[in-house]
């Protein structure tokens, strides 16, 4: 387990470090820990949250409304 700023975090996600920003203020993203200013994040808390996002495709095709 390692701990990583949030620029690293995003990088290690694949995601924008803005959208780990909004996560933090709106919620739906993964855990994190505050020291003072600073932001943290576990690589076990990011690779638990991004296996919690994992989909199933179905293939099943969707009706659009009219």
């Amino acid at each position: 387990m390692a701990n990583i700023r949030v620029k690293e975090a995003a990088e290690y996600l694949g995601l924008s470090k803005s959208f780990l920003d909004k996560a933090r203020i709106y919620g739906g993203g993964p855990t994190f820990m505050r020291f003072g200013t600073a932001v943290v994040y576990s690589t076990d808390d990011l690779d638990a949250w991004a296996a919690s996002r994992k989909v199933a495709n179905d293939n099943t095709p969707k009706q659009v409304a009219a």
